[in-house]
């Protein structure tokens, strides 16, 4: 146990001692004094509170001073505790006293700090710091000689040995558990003397790892665990309690503890006859999503057919879908995954689909520089409709519509729709979106980097290629939802993954991860990944309010097919050791064969798809490399010891219905993670502090430029400096004429220059000559 914990442990066992040792010393001052009607101290940490505090009278004029705050005088005094918080970094005696607790000078009191289940860790208060704060607050009626003696005596108690200290935190964390350090014995007695290559050679455990459900072939051979590994794992995963856990989540429990909210992404994409089955706070979510589904599909299908139409009457054919994070990931995975779909691309004729993300007005260029605004429909997707980003874009966009077709408000109503909360509506209706049709909602039980499956993915997804290929896609995600609700742990295809990402990670120590689909059209699905697990997962703290001692959440990078080999495949093969998750297809979406070329274009990427997780497993000794005739100055430089970790994931074909399957089965890996962990993989506060701290910024920037000869203050004289060398450098747009016409940014020429979108291609679909 690192002094870290040590410290952190002497400081709540001290608040504990110092409330019971109070709290008995009250009671014996009550009890010898009662005739005297002495004032009663009570002890509250919360929010309105203080230590020591005076008399007090309850609400009908009594006073509560002798009954701890309103409670019956046997039970002695109150210590309410209240939801935590982080303690000010300032002293709180000598700069933070509040006044919450009554008048009197020399009344003494500290502030409200609010402890639950941890205390802020951050804070440096040691035992000497203890008895300095105990000592000055001496209550009246204790004499100081009486006072110092249990000062001493709450100190003597703070003497805690290494084993009791390890012991308290321990039982809170999933690492003290039997079943935990049982697998750590098992990786350091076994799994570390064992080389994959030998491994590879058993026949039983090849046969036993693998898994196959609805086309979705799972190989783990190639995993550093043998099949006790596997149970010690599931007998983890039971302890856990990990069916519990998702029967909870998919019934609509509030599982996300720290925001007291229901997760539940796989209601998405429910069948509708479980309509009335799950309900969150009174709404019937299967209904409601089916509700918005059916919407979506009115809107979508009258704008393909031409029936709703433009502010000057053009047909809409462009679509701009403008969000950030998971509002953007998700729904440009799947975007890229049909975009060469047969089904995909026919649906898809005279249709553009592009995504605005980046607040970088570069993005902005990319995005619309060809298009014609009368013929865009701009797709606004926040949550909250306050995302600054996002907002920020949307407003440019309005701008840029505008200025070619006026300053209407109609224009907006007929150019830009919206996927929001329904809490926000009316930050929706003051944008000028028309709230009654162009308005389509989700709710706060739908995480962004889970809500593909909602309006978020279904709008664009629907307006590019149809509602019916969308569904298509919903049906695949609701077929691993079965398997992963209902399949024993051994043959459950997001379980296995899961447990090895925590097997990976926190017992060998693998601290990355990457993804690697041999299909072009997964090219985002890495990023896609990147931010379900990092942002799930990437936290510190249990649901317990204890830290973890155990590794969670890995770093996830990945990119599409053979182009990793020539970019990062050389760190994987010889340095780092990096777990990988290798997913390919038995049919391509389009198969290639030359004349004269023994294989088809995707036998031979399928070939590298088999090849690669042999190389990595097996390696390459110094007797293979000797016996190529490698010179022996040179052998050492192209041994590969292998022994690295990857598992396959083989489907019949890249289709809308294969892509919600593969959706479904990282959404679940990561929460099963997350359930193994103890951790909230639903909530995201890291990226708050970022965002505020830009908030600041901003405005010196703008007092910067309004006065360029006032030194620029900041937090630290290093982003001071930074912040003087960009504001000396820069250009201020807001003063600049041009910024006033977003115009420029569509090339003037572009009916010249880009012509009408064809109704017809010869591209041929399913039916190409490339087929």
């Amino acid at each position: 146990m690192t002094c870290y914990r040590k410290r952190t442990e002497i400081r709540i066992i001290a608040i504990a001692l110092l409330l019971v040792s109070i709290r008995l010393t009250e009671c014996f001052i009550t009890s010898s004094s009662s005739s005297l009607q002495q004032p009663h101290h009570s002890i509250t940490f919360g929010s309105n509170s203080c230590l020591y505090s005076k008399r007090r009278k309850n609400s009908r004029g009594n006073d509560d001073s002798a009954r701890g705050f309103g409670k019956d005088s046997r039970d002695g005094p109150r210590i309410s505790v209240a939801s935590p918080i982080s303690a000010p970094s300032s002293d709180p005696i000598s700069s933070n006293v509040q006044d919450e607790c009554g008048g009197g000078k020399n009344q003494n009191r500290i502030p409200g700090y609010e402890f639950a289940h941890s205390v802020d860790r951050q804070g440096k208060a040691l035992v000497s710091d203890i008895r300095k704060r105990l000592t000055l607050f001496q209550p009246e009626h204790v004499s100081s000689d009486t006072h110092d003696q249990n000062v001493s005596t709450i100190i003597n108690h703070l003497r805690l040995s290494d084993e009791e200290t390890s012991t308290r935190l321990g039982s809170k964390l999933v690492s003290g558990t039997e079943e935990w350090n049982k697998l750590v014995k098992h990786k350091e007695e076994s799994i570390d003397k064992m080389h994959l290559r030998d491994m590879l050679v058993d026949h039983e455990r090849c046969d036993k790892m693998c898994v196959e459900y609805d086309g979705v072939y799972l190989d783990y051979s190639r995993q550093r665990a043998s099949l006790e590994t596997m149970e010690l794992l599931n007998s983890l995963a039971k302890r856990q309690k990990l069916q519990q856990k998702i029967e909870e989540m998919m019934s609509g429990e509030k599982i996300n503890f720290t925001e007291d909210r229901a997760v539940l992404h796989t209601a998405l994409r429910a069948e509708k006859s479980a309509i009335g089955s799950i309900t969150v706070d009174g709404q019937d979510c299967v209904g409601d999503v089916h509700a918005t589904l059916d919407q979506v599909k009115r809107f979508t299908d009258a704008i393909r057919n031409g029936d709703i139409r433009g502010y000057t009457g053009k047909r809409l054919r462009n679509f701009i879908s403008v969000g950030i994070g998971g509002s953007y990931l998700g729904p440009e995975f799947l975007h890229e995954c049909l975009k060469t779909e047969p089904d995909g691309i026919n649906s898809a004729l005279g249709y553009n689909l592009r995504f605005l993300a980046n607040v970088d007005p570069v993005d902005i260029e990319r995005s619309c520089s060809d298009l014609d605004p009368e013929e865009t429909l701009i797709i606004v997707i926040s949550k909250t409709f306050t995302t600054a980003e996002t907002m920020l874009n949307a407003r440019t966009m309005r701008q840029w519509l505008w200025d070619f077709m006026g300053n209407d408000k109609e224009v907006v109503r007929k150019h830009i729709i919206a996927c929001s909360s329904i809490s926000a509506t009316a930050k929706v209706e003051e944008f000028g979106i028309n709230t009654n049709d162009y308005f389509f909602k989700f709710w706060d039980w739908v995480g962004g980097r889970y809500s593909v499956c909602s309006a978020v993915g279904a709008v664009p997804i629907s307006l590019q290629y149809g509602f019916n290929l969308f569904e298509k896609f919903l049906e695949g995600a609701r077929s691993i939802d079965k398997h992963f609700l209902s399949a024993p742990f051994d043959q459950n295809i997001p379980v296995i993954m899961g447990l090895l990402g925590v097997w990976n990670h926190s017992f060998m120590n693998y601290n990355s991860r990457t993804t690697l689909p041999y299909a072009e059209a997964l090219l985002k699905l890495p990023a896609h990944i990147q931010q379900l697990d990092m942002e799930s997962n990437g936290k510190r703290v249990t649901k317990h309010g204890v830290e973890v001692d155990y590794n969670v959440g890995e770093i996830d990078f990945g990119e599409a097919g053979t182009n990793g080999q020539h970019s990062f495949y050389q760190l994987l093969h010889q340095g780092q050791i990096v777990p990988c998750d290798f997913i390919g297809f038995v049919a391509s979406q389009h198969d290639l064969c030359l004349d004269g070329e023994k294989v088809s274009s995707h036998d031979e990427l399928m070939s590298n798809f088999f090849a690669q997780p042999d190389a990595l497993a097996n390696g390459k000794t110094v007797d293979d490399v000797r016996a190529e005739g490698v010179s022996e100055d040179l052998i050492i430089h192209r041994v590969f010891h292998g022994n690295r970790p990857s598992l396959s994931l083989l489907l019949p074909k890249l289709t809308a219905y294969a892509a919600g399957q593969l959706l479904a089965i990282y959404e679940h890996r990561t929460a099963v993670q997350g359930f193994i962990w103890d951790i909230n993989s639903f909530d995201q506060f890291g990226v708050e502090l970022g965002k505020k701290l830009a908030n600041d910024i901003k405005e010196r920037v703008t007092k910067a430029r309004a006065n360029p000869t006032e030194p620029i203050v900041a937090s630290n004289p290093s982003t001071a400096r930074l912040l003087k060398y960009y504001v000396d450098n820069s250009e201020d747009a807001c003063e600049s004429e041009c910024s006033f016409n977003l115009g420029s940014i569509t090339r003037k020429t572009y009916l010249d220059q880009i012509p009408t979108p064809p109704t017809r291609h010869d591209l041929g679909g399913s039916k190409s000559r490339i087929n």
